[in-house]
């Protein structure tokens, strides 16, 4: 699970292995694979790299 910030400035805490999709459109969109979608004040890299440092994580064995 990653932690992402709204666009009202609030921070949540989304299920990376539901990520369908990611788009710049300008804001960043995230789509899920039921269809929901959220808007995220990080750009899509910022979002890529949370996903890769939450996986290298569970990988390692080590918790930050």
């Amino acid at each position: 699970m990653i932690r992402l910030k709204g666009m009202n400035g609030k921070e949540y805490v989304l299920n990376d292995n539901q990520i369908e999709k990611i788009e710049e459109v300008p804001e960043t969109v995230i789509t899920l694979v039921n269809g929901n979608k959220y808007i995220v004040e990080e750009t899509v890299d910022e979002v890529i790299d949370k996903v890769i440092m939450f996986k290298k994580q569970i990988f390692i064995g080590i918790l930050i």
